[in-house]
């Protein structure tokens, strides 16, 4: 059963449409990186699977259970949500905040899962530092980690290496990859990055001129990746 098919997806936003006739299908397990130019509609896709946003038309189906709620989502940080001034724990447990409902307060299981996501990220060291206080590397962990508190099943990561040094990278690419193999979760990642997206995934959604969905060897096959360096990625 896939856990997220779009339809006839057309996106857009104040009005003016930007991709139309989008059709794929996600299966749990699966590793989809999504590519394409800037403007192409990458984020705005990935609003609409969130509900943060209203496709033009078309539908955006969940399976296997899922609810929207209940999707992991790591975005771009701005310059000023760098600079947020709460702790560690403080960030990584309001990920649990679609699970409370109407509850004040978070319950002792919602606590464990915070506290074993930290440590999964490798930030045990750091539950009581600042956020603003953290490296670049730490604090993506840090919003990883509140993303897991949220799903057990699907993450959508926009650009999560964004400003990174290369160290940095590959080793959030392996804690990523770790995450789809070892725990079985679905990702969802937009990449500026053709060769990780190659290397990392197995799916890929290549937005532009034209519209690619299959596998990396398809994609790779049908000289999509090298057409898509050659045009440049502003």
């Amino acid at each position: 059963m896939s856990l997220l098919t779009c339809q006839d997806l057309s996106l857009g936003y104040d009005g003016r449409e930007i991709v139309r006739g989008l059709n794929f299908t996600i299966g749990p397990g699966d590793y989809l990186c999504i590519v394409g130019e800037n403007g192409s509609g990458k984020s705005t896709l990935m609003k609409t699977i969130l509900g943060l946003q209203a496709p033009i038309d078309g539908k955006v189906l969940t399976g296997d259970g899922l609810k929207p709620t209940e999707i992991g989502y790591l975005p771009q940080q701005t310059v000023v949500q760098k600079d947020f001034p709460a702790s560690v724990w403080e960030i990584v447990l309001s990920g649990c905040g679609n699970r409370m409902g109407l509850r004040p307060f978070y319950t002792k299981e919602e606590k464990q899962l915070a506290r074993e996501n930290i440590e999964k990220m490798g930030l045990t060291q750091l539950t009581k530092q600042c956020y603003r206080e953290l490296s670049g590397g730490q604090q993506q962990r840090v919003l990883l980690a509140r993303a897991l508190c949220a799903t057990r099943k699907m993450l959508l990561l926009d650009e999560p290496v964004s400003g990174l040094d290369p160290k940095v990278t590959a080793e959030m690419y392996d804690l990523i990859e770790s995450l789809n193999k070892s725990d079985g979760i679905t990702v969802i990642m937009i990449s500026h990055d053709i060769d990780a997206a190659v290397k990392y995934a197995d799916h890929i959604l290549h937005i532009g001129q034209e519209i690619f969905f299959g596998t990396k060897d398809e994609y790779v096959a049908g000289g999509f990746s090298q057409a898509f360096l050659k045009g440049g990625d502003d």
